[in-house]
């Protein structure tokens, strides 16, 4: 049975994902770190893990697998899941495919924040990244159930 696992801590489409899961009846699991307000839903799970590097991240890669789809903007997170047969979503909708160069050009731009040259923090969220983000849940959902075991929720 297709799973959506949510990435929460800094989340901007928690609303979104409980849409998308609503309507197809899906378990939506939201791993953090602290306790934080969630979207009322009887299929929202709440998973709060212990603070640390990289808990949330593990406890995510742990249980993803085919027929799944994580929402992430986490790159390495991202790149574990993919590897493991989720389908994988930043919150802007974009779809993590060829993580290798994610993961390149994540470590560059750390570089050169941490050199000063770039002191980006990143574009802010916009309606037109939540409808974006919405439409490609919808079709991500719609491939996992394909790539499920069995082919269907």
């Amino acid at each position: 049975m297709t799973v959506i696992y949510i990435d929460a801590d800094a989340c901007p489409v928690k609303d979104e994902v409980v849409r998308v899961g609503e309507r197809h009846n899906l378990r939506m699991i939201f791993v953090s770190n602290a306790f934080m307000r969630l979207p009322v839903s009887e299929l929202v799970e709440r998973v709060v893990v212990s603070e640390g590097l990289d808990v949330a991240d593990d406890w995510i890669a742990e249980r993803a697998g085919p027929g799944d789809v994580v929402v992430t903007a986490d790159v390495p997170l991202a790149a574990r899941c993919v590897k493991a047969g989720a389908s994988v979503l930043g919150p802007s909708g974009k779809p993590f495919r060829d993580v290798g160069l994610a993961l390149a050009i994540r470590d560059l731009k750390t570089h050169l924040r941490e050199i000063g040259e770039i002191r980006e923090s990143g574009p802010s969220f916009s309606r037109q990244d939540r409808s974006r983000f919405l439409q490609a849940l919808e079709s991500a959902v719609r491939g996992a159930y394909r790539a499920s075991p069995g082919g269907q929720s």
